[in-house]
């Protein structure tokens, strides 16, 4: 298992340098990963810092540990924006990106600029979007014609580092079929539970079973799950830890929770370095 942190883009952390510097000191303390949300309204919160420019801080701040937005949702971006930006990133960071997408869970970041609201028109979106990402980054001409979207002789260049291209890993709500099997299609997938019913070592079991008996090659895909350790006793974190690595999870994403944990909190928290597993 391999474990990130996983920091708001608002707030405390509205900063592309503090975001920058906790990523950089995430990197000295042993951590595997450091994403960003993409939120531009959330509660009463001020200070928004664009993800994408964070990323690109963090990027120049780090040599070695996994970056990325997790999530952005793909519906409220234009996905040829996205390819540019997410290429030049890439090959920003030396190949270090990991594209996390979702359909976006709070309504009102749509309402507010008159977006697409409708969770099913959404997913429409999502879909159509990943597939331009896909083609884009193989930096050779397409064209596409979609219930969304319409595309004419498009081509990116450079593509990203990565090759065939930039892993994606896609959220969604368990047990909601639909985002899983849309993650079944890319490299991973982030679950998250319902409200008030929080993802279980058993959910993942039963999720990592179905990854093995869908899955139709052996490309390697990830099980991302949040939580958050802060707090807990060592004893207590590496019980937890374990029962999900068990059941087939490979990422753990220590989350930083802006309403329960001051800037400092998150700096210790930081400095005590992952989980310790064994």
């Amino acid at each position: 298992m391999r474990f990130a942190l996983n920091a708001p883009n608002f707030g405390e952390y509205g900063d592309a340098r503090t975001l920058a510097g906790l990523a950089r000191e995430a990197e000295e303390s042993g951590w595997d990963g450091f994403f960003v949300w993409d939120h531009i309204a959330w509660g009463d919160a001020e200070d928004y810092a664009d993800p994408w420019i964070s990323l690109s801080a963090i990027a120049v701040e780090t040599r070695n540990i996994k970056i990325g937005p997790m999530v952005t949702p793909l519906p409220r971006r234009r996905p040829w924006k996205v390819a540019h930006e997410a290429a030049t990133l890439d090959r920003l960071s030396g190949g270090r990106l990991i594209l996390g997408v979702g359909l976006g869970g709070r309504e009102k970041e749509f309402d507010f600029f008159g977006e697409e609201s409708d969770p099913k028109r959404r997913a429409t979106m999502l879909d159509e979007g990943l597939e331009i990402l896909a083609k884009m980054w193989t930096a050779q001409p397409f064209s596409h014609r979609g219930e969304r979207y319409e595309i004419t002789e498009a081509r990116l260049t450079p593509p990203p580092t990565q090759r065939p291209r930039i892993p994606i890993w896609v959220a969604g709500t368990w047990p909601r079929k639909g985002p899983f099997h849309r993650a079944l299609r890319w490299d991973g997938y982030a679950p998250v539970g319902k409200p008030g019913s929080p993802l279980t070592p058993e959910d993942v079991r039963e999720i990592s079973g179905l990854v093995s008996e869908r899955r139709m090659d052996d490309e390697p895909f990830d099980i991302r799950i949040s939580g958050s350790t802060n707090g807990q006793s060592p004893d207590n974190v590496r019980r937890t830890v374990t029962r999900f690595a068990e059941a087939g999870a490979t990422w753990w994403d220590e989350t930083l929770p802006p309403s329960d944990m001051s800037l400092e909190e998150a700096r210790k928290r930081i400095r005590l370095g992952p989980p310790d597993i064994g």
